[in-house]
């Protein structure tokens, strides 16, 4: 039992470490503008129509490549991962490509 209970803390201490690394030093865990993440991946079309879309909204954003990139890879599993896109827009993550609720995030 005790085996189990150190398994989920270390665990809970992985998928929350960006949330407790800026406990001790304060800086945010995602630099770059710090409000909009995309993860995605080069051949997602869906991926692709979100990078337009942001850029055609003149929304500055930073994007991790799941598949290459080891510390963008944690960061969507962290989120709830299960395809691509997903966004974080300032909090609020979005799973898919839902223009809708894209640009209501971002307003």
């Amino acid at each position: 039992m005790r085996k189990i209970v150190v398994c989920l803390l270390a665990l809970g201490l992985w998928l929350n470490w960006d949330r407790i690394d800026r406990l001790f030093d304060g800086a945010p865990a995602v630099t770059g503008s710090g409000d909009v993440v995309l993860y995605a991946t080069t051949w997602c079309g869906y991926c692709r129509k979100t990078r337009e879309l942001l850029t055609r909204q003149g929304v500055p954003y930073r994007e991790f490549d799941i598949e290459a990139s080891d510390e963008g890879r944690a960061r969507y599993e962290a989120l709830g991962g299960n395809g691509v896109p997903v966004l974080d827009v300032r909090g609020t993550v979005i799973h898919g490509y839902d223009e809708r609720r894209i640009l209501s995030a971002l307003h």
